[in-house]
């Protein structure tokens, strides 16, 4: 990790990789703190829209995006809830 770097500017770096048209995350950590099973790894909502996408599986889009972000899950991010749309599917 780069020094000096947050946790949300890591993830929007290594999901730089699919050449989002748009990413939307939000931290929802805090309303998580203390959960049962939370490790202390973050808990993020992503919104991303990405040519890299189309024509690919909801399982697919998912499978790129956890590759995307090898070695930060489960220790860093805890919990990721995911919205992964092409970008043919954009109005």
């Amino acid at each position: 990790m780069n020094a000096g770097m947050s946790l949300d500017e890591e993830i929007r770096q290594k999901l730089a990789v699919l050449s989002p048209t748009l990413m939307e995350l939000e931290d929802e950590s805090a309303s998580h703190t203390g959960h049962k099973g939370n490790s202390g790894g973050g808990h993020f909502r992503l919104h991303i829209v990405s040519s890299q996408f189309c024509g690919k599986s909801p399982i697919i889009r998912h499978r790129l995006i956890y590759q995307a972000l090898a070695g930060m899950i489960p220790q860093r991010i805890h919990a990721l809830s995911i919205q992964a749309v092409a970008t043919d599917e954009t109005e």
